[in-house]
């Protein structure tokens, strides 16, 4: 007892370290940096992202202005994949020191010349509707945008909403015309630390804002020290590029600083708070809504249904008459009959549990704060090697079942497990990446990047299916309550609603309908370079997932087998994946209707990665179907008297 009760009191000490970890900072054991007055404050390029387009640059693919030495940043594994290549810039901002305009060039009363090919990239990359990205102590830089919520005239004047905007665009069209925004003006934020009365004050770095103008060389009035004056806001005119020929201006930034009450540990509200949270709640509301419609239904079909089939089926004194009629009891020496290629099936099922695993070890993680966007690339990193890490699990899974489906060459099994579904991922991949790599993206895998997750698929993944696939087919098979009959039975004509598709069309539209608005700012975060953070409302929509995916393939495969159809292993996975199909229909309903883009390249990039997630999903929600449904099969199948 004594023992029993130190476990518990370490327990919650640690849940209570780990929860007060999640309130004080964003990562667990990130430290902040501490600034003084005059101490450098580095801006970092990121990238230029469109949602027109889908494929990142780096900075200096574009005629900026260039320090004396260009330095990458060592990045991790998913930043390399988001397309992110952060490098030094010239910008000359110190803690605490204002700057009212200065020339970003060495050369202050020579202006830069932009050749033809330049002012047409310029141009297109305008055209294409580019943000930049900058950050100053890990934070991006962000467009304030303000606007009326109100339409009246009292309202208007009393209080303004303000939201910001990632990054800021590179310039804006006016008619056929391409201006360029040439000054930034960087509002930075800072929080002054409490200190001991005779130490020098610390700031920290809270946020990062800019307001991007184009001015015209000639109002720009810079003199040999490298300052310079701006104009009045009504007099100046903008920085047109001319793609047609050379073009001459002035890169110029100044700098405002702020103070403010924000902590270094809630600095990052500022850009996660864009997403609506009443409809996130609203999403949760409808969706619990849904799964507790579907329970009622289930709970009508277990307790009323299975009950009375189940008692007329033990009656002793009517056997002769139960066996004339018909029900899901006629087929009990078929129902565990192996479906073909049970090696497929297996392989399938041993890949959606190494998804499953993945994704709830991810969505929880960063649900307590550990995976948040100030540790950049984090999540994809974690998910990369969780995947591979999982392969055990998957592997355990599948050569279980595979014994249990009568398979006997388990080392086939084995690589099939490990190779089918992550063979098919590489293979769009490496397929999509040869057009990036075409346009000279920065989204462009490099080549040992992709030969680094190639030895990570073959030396850590492969080998742990295998180790998992080992130990699950040298384990007991799963324990069907009735023998399995030598002869089949015949199946009787279904109905036409007993049809595959129809099946997938009824079962998918339910699951789909409890997350499809958790979609919405998924896809937004995805393809409209959005901040996802609300990892909380995700896990409660996962959890409902499950559920309702559970629940709506008990009931149909309840259905299939009142109607004798006794082959569901295969029918089972694929109907219970069939939101699968509605999230394919909605990616391409968000396409026609949320996105801009035109261009082949970036429409084969959608659809490649969406046809990944889509295959994806199918494979996770299948897998739940798949193995609510063999619990439930053994169940019932257990509860009644087989002669």
């Amino acid at each position: 007892f004594e023992l029993r009760r130190s476990w518990l009191l370490l327990y919650l000490l640690v849940l209570l370290s780990l929860l007060h970890a999640t309130d004080s900072f964003y990562v667990p054991g990130v430290a902040p940096i501490n600034f003084h007055r005059n101490d450098p404050v580095e801006i970092k390029a990121v990238k230029l992202t469109s949602s027109r387009t889908q494929l990142p640059y780096e900075y200096y693919s574009l005629p900026f202005c260039q320090p004396t030495k260009i330095t990458y940043k060592a990045e991790n594994l998913g930043e390399v994949l988001r397309g992110d290549r952060i490098v030094n810039t010239p910008f000359q901002v110190s803690m605490s020191v204002e700057k009212k305009c200065e020339v970003l060039c060495n050369f202050p009363n020579k202006p830069v010349t932009l050749t033809v090919e330049q002012s047409k990239l310029i141009a297109e990359r305008i055209r294409e509707d580019y943000y930049v990205h900058l950050i100053a102590d890990n934070l991006p830089v962000a467009t304030r945008l303000e606007f009326y919520s109100n339409r009246e005239e009292e309202e208007k004047k009393k209080e303004k909403d303000v939201q910001f905007e990632h990054g800021y665009r590179l310039g804006f069209m006016d008619g056929n015309k391409f201006y360029l925004h040439n000054h930034l003006s960087f509002i930075l934020y800072y929080h002054r630390e409490d200190v001991e009365e005779n130490q020098e004050p610390t700031y920290r770095v809270v946020r990062f804002e800019v307001i991007p103008q184009s001015i015209k060389l000639e109002d720009l009035k810079a003199d040999e020290k490298g300052m310079c004056t701006l104009p009045e806001a009504t007099g100046s005119a903008p920085q047109e590029i001319d793609p047609s020929k050379e073009n001459q201006m002035l890169f110029t930034y100044s700098v405002h600083w702020e103070e403010s009450d924000i902590k270094w540990a809630s600095r990052w509200d500022t850009y996660l708070t864009m997403s609506d949270v009443q409809i996130h709640w609203f999403s949760i509301i409808n969706s619990v809504v849904v799964v507790f419609f579907l329970s009622g239904i289930l709970s009508m079909i277990i307790i009323r249904t299975l009950r009375k089939d189940i008692a007329n089926y033990n009656k002793e004194d009517d056997i002769e008459d139960t066996m004339e009629e018909s029900g899901w009891k006629l087929v009990h020496g078929d129902v565990f009959r192996p479906p073909q290629y049970p090696m497929i099936l297996s392989s399938l099922l041993g890949s959606g549990i190494q998804l499953f695993c993945m994704i709830l070890i991810v969505i929880f993680v960063a649900m307590l704060g550990m995976l948040s966007p100030s540790s950049r690339g984090a999540l994809m990193t974690t998910a990369c090697f969780l995947f591979m890490f999982m392969g055990v699990f998957g592997g355990f899974f599948a050569g279980r079942l595979y014994r249990t489906l009568k398979g006997h060459r388990w080392k086939k099994g084995a690589f099939c497990t490990a190779t089918l579904y992550p063979g098919v991922v590489f293979g769009i991949c490496f397929v999509l990446n040869c057009f990036i790599w075409g346009k000279h993206s920065s989204g462009a895998v490099p080549f040992p990047t992709m030969v680094a997750l190639l030895c990570m698929w073959f030396g850590i993944s492969l080998p742990l299916v295998y180790l998992g696939y080992y130990f699950g087919f040298r384990k007991q098979p799963y324990d069907n309550p009735v023998r399995t009959n030598q002869i089949p039975r015949q199946i009787p004509e279904q109905r036409w609603y007993m049809n595959k598709f129809v099946g997938i069309l009824m079962a998918g539209i339910l699951p789909f309908g409890a997350m499809f608005i958790e979609l919405f700012f998924i896809f937004s975060a995805i393809w409209e370079n959005q901040f996802y953070y609300l990892f909380g409302f995700l896990f409660l929509v996962f959890i409902i997932l499950v559920v309702s995916c559970s629940q709506i393939s008990i009931v149909m495969v309840y259905f299939q087998l009142c109607a004798e159809d006794y082959r569901w292993w295969w029918r089972t996975f694929l109907v219970s994946g069939g939101s699968a199909f509605y999230v394919l229909i909605y990616a391409i309903f968000y396409f026609v209707n949320k996105l801009d883009i035109v261009e082949f390249i970036p429409s084969l990039l959608y659809f490649g990665y969406t046809a990944l997630m889509v295959l994806s999903f199918w494979l996770l929600t299948g897998t739940i179907g798949f193995y609510a449904a063999y619990m439930f099969v053994r169940k019932i199948y257990a509860a009644v008297k087989i002669d």
